[in-house]
């Protein structure tokens, strides 16, 4: 009995023993394993160099924690092996460490939302079981690592908003055959997109927006059958869309935008589409109509097709589209100016849940409907600028009370400006501006306190400004320009503190003093006042304006002197106050305003010493034309110097002495000049010949008629009074010259021949003709010969371009740009002949045939035969003499009216000159038109549309490039380019003022007009 219990019990010992072991020994092995995850784990934390939060501070070798208690980290139940390591968004920086590929069974990372930079470790490719990995949002660097292919089983790759460089691996698109979800968006990733990726059947999502990937979209694609979400935009693809890709019936989501995408959308494009929610594919260079099968995407959402090309009357049925809550189709061709390009509206009505609908910048006609106020209650947008909607605005919008943005800019609208807007409690942009809208601006936009931003700028508007908008306490920027606005401007304007971006008042009728109240506006960066009737003082408290970069206050009646208070201005880029009533002297303190880029301080009363240092030491960055008291400043505006005290006095009384016997010591010069220069006539021509000679280079008689081909009427390419123009060769070179061959028995034009050497002997500008050699011999009669040769200009004259002249040019017009071109050519060159020139030089005869254009149409100044050298006095002295036109010199139309009394030639004539030409530059009128008659000239032509009907004078031609482009479509680059020929004709209108000390210096306007060419070119380059 004993001896059986007792083997049964040893028999159970033996099975405790061993069961035991067993146990032990897993264990043991178990907690081999678990080591090697918390090696790995430290080596992880070693590479984080900062942990704000101390996330990770639980990782720790020295405590006996278990490892799979440590933030962030998850263990699998059975081998106590880390599975999951979430440290997302916990701010955390460093490497990641190689380590990272010894967690050998690891299905989930997520890292996003943190600091982590350098490269993504190899070793993660070793990571057999991951399933996702998700980088997101950090700095990581360098290339997908290729190995990260091993990981088959990854359903997840997220490693958007990093700065990864280079290509998608190819191999990912062959094992990676579980991949769900791909996000590479916003990184730096470069080359195509692979083809093998169609290889990945259960992708779903494909995010590479904001890379710079290229090339064409492979075909492949199309196999993805489960694809839901697909963004490419904001890369550099091109080509086709692929037709496949429309075959996806998965497809929920579509994002194509800014790419380079051309060709058209399929007519049937939805047709296998039936879950579609959002089309995206703006700004690419699509075109055609759009698909008619869009009516029947029932699911759709959101369609997007901006900034593309797409033309054609609308065709899409909306009244399926009961999901649809974005519509933006602007910046396209859509319309066709038609009566019915609208009719669409009525229909859209139907859509309950549309919130935003833009069709701005398209080429839609007719009247505005009024049904744009039966849509949804919904709306918070409507865009409809720069297209060709006459009628009036329906007065209902103003039921649709979540709007918070209206655009109807460059329109042909016309009306009042409804009172109902005002109910709109929620609107926050406002913008009617460049239409027809006439009446007053109702007080009701004063209950719009969450308007930020409100144009109303180059309408007809008129009466006061209420001063209800200074309810309008939100607004950043509030223009009114261009109207017909009077009475005073109201301080309650000027108590919205909030204006920061934007106040233009300019070219108005507003008038009295500019309120003190303008102080308020601390932020404000631009303030535009000017072509209005303010007077008095310029407020003091301006200069708590300390934000401000633009100030532009020209063309008003302010008096007074420059207060000194304004020094606070330390951020002023630009400030002009000309063409006011300001007296006293310029203050010294601007020359210390550091950022002052340009000052405009002409045509006032300024007097005395002109600073020299900052803004005043460099001469196109001021102006001080048409202050006729000042003394000082730079050497090379010639002003008087300004004396002491001390010599005033003795000045005095020197004059008082000395001026009777100056005058008869004049009298008796000029009788003996009179007499003995008569004898001395004959002699001084001859010297003056053979100085002519010797200072260039000469060429015979003989090879000018072989050169011209005995001057063949078939090489004459111009006549003048004194002489032909013929094309001719000369050299071993070919090179091309115009021979201008002088007439001597014309009278004058010998003088002519001599004037014009003499005049350019010794100056060199671009913008100049240039004489290569002159002849100065006998023909083959026996005959005086003399002409003069100059480099050939392959386009000819300005004025074959202006009046198409010349059959043997292609007629073609001139661009604005051409013209601005050629307008700042011939402005520099005057300028550098006034300003530069020792002694001053004055061409005498400024027109259009005298501006000759080279092979890349830049403009050279030619025929110098009237030019004059200035003597040694003030430069833009006048000199009277009796009155007599006898010797008038110059071209009926273009010469200054001060020449007809007697004065004799000056700069201000050549800029009398200047100004008409300019005007009939982009007139395209001549002065001496037949419309011009009982004292209407071109100048008051000019004077009169300024500045709210300058287009109507403008050549169309020169827009017609514009045009082309579309550019002027919007309201915005209309205006830029309608203040661009606004400052352009009122230079010509200020340099052809009757009196020359109402007129502009050359050096004065070369920067006006370089100003109106940049505002253009970068208004061109922002369009691109």
């Amino acid at each position: 009995m004993l001896t059986s219990i007792s083997i049964s019990s040893f028999a159970m010992l033996i099975w405790y023993c061993f069961i035991s072991l067993l146990l032990n020994s897993h264990s043991f092995s178990a907690a081999k394993s678990n080591e090697i995850d918390r090696i790995a784990l430290l080596a992880i934390k070693l590479q984080l160099h900062d942990d704000p939060l101390g996330f990770t501070s639980s990782w720790n070798s020295t405590t006996s924690e278990n490892l799979c208690q440590w933030r962030g980290v998850t263990c699998g139940h059975r081998r106590q092996r880390v599975t999951k390591l979430d440290l997302g968004n916990q701010n955390i920086g460093g490497f990641l460490s190689s380590y990272v590929g010894n967690l050998s069974f690891l299905r989930f990372i997520n890292f996003s939302r943190n600091n982590f930079y350098g490269k993504i470790p190899d070793e993660v490719g070793r990571l057999s079981r991951l399933q996702y990995l998700i980088l997101a949002k950090n700095s990581f660097s360098g290339k997908i690592p290729t190995p990260l292919s091993r990981c088959s089983n990854l359903i997840m790759f997220d490693a958007q908003n990093n700065k990864l460089v280079g290509d998608i691996p190819v191999e990912i698109g062959c094992y990676l055959f579980k991949l769900e979800n791909l996000s590479l968006a916003e990184n730096h990733l470069t080359g195509q997109l692979p083809v093998s990726i169609g290889n990945l059947s259960a992708l779903q999502v494909i995010d590479i927006r904001g890379n710079r990937l290229g090339g064409k979209i492979p075909d492949t694609l199309g196999q993805l059958r489960k694809l839901i979400y697909l963004n490419i935009g904001r890369n550099q693809f091109s080509g086709f869309i692929p037709p496949s890709i429309y075959n996806i019936s998965s497809f929920e989501f579509i994002f194509l935008q800014s790419n380079r995408f051309h060709g058209s959308l399929p007519f049937d494009m939805v047709a296998n589409l039936p879950n579609l929610r959002k089309f995206v594919a703006a700004k690419n260079n699509l075109t055609g109509f759009l698909p008619i099968s869009l009516s029947n995407a029932s699911n759709l959402e959101l369609l997007e097709l901006r900034d593309n090309q797409f033309i054609g009357k609308m065709s899409i049925n909306f009244n399926s589209l009961k999901n649809l809550s974005v519509l933006i189709l602007g910046n396209n061709h859509l319309g066709n100016r038609a009566a019915n390009d609208l009719d669409f509206v009525t229909v859209l009505a139907n859509c309950s849940k549309l919130e935003n609908l833009g069709l701005y910048d398209n080429q839609f006609g007719g009247l505005l409907p009024h049904s744009l106020a039966n849509l949804s209650n919904t709306m918070t947008t409507i865009d409809i600028g720069g297209n060709y909607f006459s009628g009036t605005i329906p007065p209902g919008l103003g039921n649709l009370v979540h709007l918070n943005s209206i655009a109807m800019e460059g329109n042909q609208l016309i009306g009042t400006v409804p009172p109902e807007i005002g109910w709109l409690k929620n609107l926050q942009s406002l913008y009617l501006n460049s239409n027809f809208l006439h009446g007053y601006i109702p007080s009701s936009l004063g209950n719009l306190t969450m308007l930020t931003l409100l144009a109303l700028e180059i309408n007809n508007l008129q009466g006061k400004i209420p001063s209800s908008l200074g309810n309008c306490t939100s607004l950043i920027m509030l223009t009114l320009s261009k109207n017909k606005l009077d009475g005073v401007l109201p301080p309650q304007i000027l108590s919205v503190t909030t204006l920061s971006l934007f106040l233009n008042l300019s070219d108005n009728l507003l008038s009295g003093s500019l309120p003190s109240e303008i102080g308020n506006l601390k932020n404000l960066v631009q303030l535009d006042i000017s072509g209005n009737r303010f007077s008095g003082d310029i407020p003091g408290t301006l200069s708590a304006c300390t934000s401000l970069e633009y100030v532009k206050m020209q063309d008003n009646s302010f008096s007074g002197s420059i207060p000194p208070s304004l020094n606070f201005l330390k951020s002023i880029k630009v400030l002009d106050l000309s063409s006011n009533k300001l007296s006293g002297q310029i203050p010294k303190y601007l020359e210390n305003l550091s950022f002052l880029e340009y000052l405009n301080l002409s045509y006032n009363h300024f007097e005395g010493e002109v600073p020299k240092k900052g803004v005043f030491s460099n001469k196109t960055r001021f102006s001080l034309s048409g202050n006729g008291k000042l003394c000082g400043g730079l050497d090379e505006f010639h002003l008087p110097s300004c004396p002491s005290k001390r010599s005033r006095k003795l000045i005095a009384t020197i004059l008082k002495v000395v001026i009777p016997t100056i005058v008869s010591c004049l009298i008796l010069s000029a009788c003996f000049i009179v007499i003995y220069g008569r004898r001395r006539s004959t002699d001084r021509s001859f010297e003056r010949t053979t100085m002519v000679e010797q200072q260039f280079p000469m060429i015979s008689y003989a090879k000018l008629s072989k050169a011209t081909s005995e001057f063949s009427s078939s090489n004459m390419v111009g006549q003048g009074s004194f002489g032909t123009v013929f094309k001719g060769i000369i050299g071993e070179n070919g090179m091309l010259v115009a021979v201008k061959v002088l007439n001597l028995m014309q009278k004058g034009a010998l003088k002519s021949f001599l004037t014009e050497c003499e005049a350019l002997r010794s100056i060199r500008h671009r913008n100049l003709i240039k004489i290569i050699t002159i002849c100065s011999s006998i023909d083959f009669n026996g005959v005086d010969f003399k002409a003069i040769v100059y480099d050939f200009m392959q386009n000819g004259s300005l004025e074959e371009w202006l009046h198409q002249n010349n059959d043997k040019l292609e007629v073609c017009n001139l661009s604005l740009i051409q013209t601005l071109n050629i307008a700042i050519d011939v402005a520099s060159a005057i300028e550098y002949l006034h300003h530069h020139c020792k002694p001053p030089v004055v061409h005498g005869d400024l027109k259009p045939s005298n501006v000759l254009l080279d092979h890349d149409m830049v403009a050279h100044v030619g025929d110098f035969g009237l030019a004059k050298f200035l003597p040694a006095r003030p430069l833009d002295t006048v000199v009277e003499t009796p009155s007599s036109s006898s010797g008038i010199k110059g071209t009926v139309g273009y010469i200054a009216p001060e020449y007809g009394t007697g004065s004799e030639a000056s700069m201000t004539g050549d800029v009398y000159s200047f100004g008409i030409l300019l005007l009939e530059m982009f007139s395209r009128r001549r002065p001496t038109d037949s419309m011009f008659h009982e004292g209407l000239t071109l100048h008051e032509f000019s004077k009169m549309v300024l500045p709210e009907k300058v287009m109507e004078i403008v050549d169309p031609s020169l827009l017609l490039e514009v045009r082309a482009n579309n550019s002027m479509s919007r309201g915005g680059e209309r205006v830029k380019i309608e203040e661009c020929l606004v400052a352009v004709i009122r230079i010509g209108v200020v340099c052809s003022m009757e009196s020359p000390t109402d007129r502009m210096q050359m050096r004065d306007v070369v920067v006006k007009l370089c100003a109106a060419r940049e505002a253009f070119v970068s208004m061109q380059d922002g369009l691109r």
